[in-house]
């Protein structure tokens, strides 16, 4: 895992560097798709404005916390996986 005095080797930071995009990436069509499940209604209907405000409101408040979220559990999960399943042991077959 470590290189050179403790840096990572390129391909680590390659798999960070993709479990990042793939964080961000997953995230954002999440987010959307809630977002447009939530406030969608406010602008396929005819709604009185303060309804959708609410609606559009609340969507944006929700999406934005789910972004965060799955953003965190990825990147933790990714931190996670990279270690041993078993502490001491670094071959899977032992």
């Amino acid at each position: 895992m470590d290189n050179h005095g403790g840096r990572r080797g390129q391909a680590e930071r390659d798999a960070i560097t993709v479990e990042i995009g793939y964080a961000l990436f997953s995230a954002a069509f999440a987010a959307a798709v809630l977002f447009g499940a939530v406030a969608g209604p406010a602008f396929a209907f005819d709604l009185p404005d303060g309804v959708r405000d609410a609606l559009v409101g609340a969507g944006a408040t929700v999406a934005s916390v789910l972004f965060f979220v799955r953003v965190a559990s990825v990147l933790l999960r990714f931190r996670r996986g990279s270690q041993p399943s078993q502490p001491g042991r670094t071959n899977p077959d032992s």
